[in-house]
């Protein structure tokens, strides 16, 4: 596993794009920003989603993020709602392949199971979590911002519990093994 990379999160959104990136380097990993894009003052789709394509564009542009973790559209009730979650998504997707960024899809169950070992957590127990986690001094402007850099760092955790070896065999020892962990 690369142990200095770059990890850019993505949350997409037709009214508000949500981002975060991440340093990782050996073990450690710090907050090197997030925020928010705002789209719900356009009111032509196409538009957002032009937004979309550049804002992540000039992220990676500016970061340059060895990887690219992004949330998943979830199913809901209203399919619409869905399909236009699902093209915000898309352009986000074509803006880091179209610079060479590896990309890895999350469900927002999966990243909140990752970050707070709750799959149903809300948005504000995983942003509780990651201000611990990564020592924020600032009260993030927008919870979209932090499920952003929570998809960054749900990637960090699956990597790492991907070339890591290790066997539990209660929680005693994975709570040893992983102090960064437990809050």
């Amino acid at each position: 596993m690369n142990t200095d990379r770059i990890i850019l999160g993505i949350d997409p959104g037709t009214n508000i794009m949500g981002y975060g990136l991440i340093h990782n380097h050996g073990e450690n990993i710090e907050l090197i920003t997030m925020g928010i894009l705002k789209l719900n003052k356009f009111n032509n789709q196409a538009l957002k989603l032009k937004k979309i394509f550049e804002r992540t564009l000039s992220l990676i542009k500016e970061y340059k993020p060895d990887e690219l973790a992004i949330e998943a559209p979830f199913y809901g009730k209203n399919i619409q709602s869905m399909l236009k979650l699902g093209r915000a998504q898309g352009v986000a997707i074509a803006a880091a392949l179209y610079r060479s960024v590896p990309i890895f899809e999350y469900s927002p169950k999966k990243i909140k199971q990752s970050i707070t070992g709750k799959g149903s957590a809300s948005k504000e127990q995983v942003a509780a979590m990651l201000i611990n986690l990564l020592s924020i001094n600032e009260t993030p402007e927008s919870l979209d911002a932090t499920d952003g850099l929570a998809a960054a760092v749900c990637h960090y955790f699956q990597k790492r519990i991907s070339t890591k070896k290790e066997k539990y065999s209660d929680w005693n020892s994975f709570i040893s093994n992983n102090p960064d962990r437990v809050v």
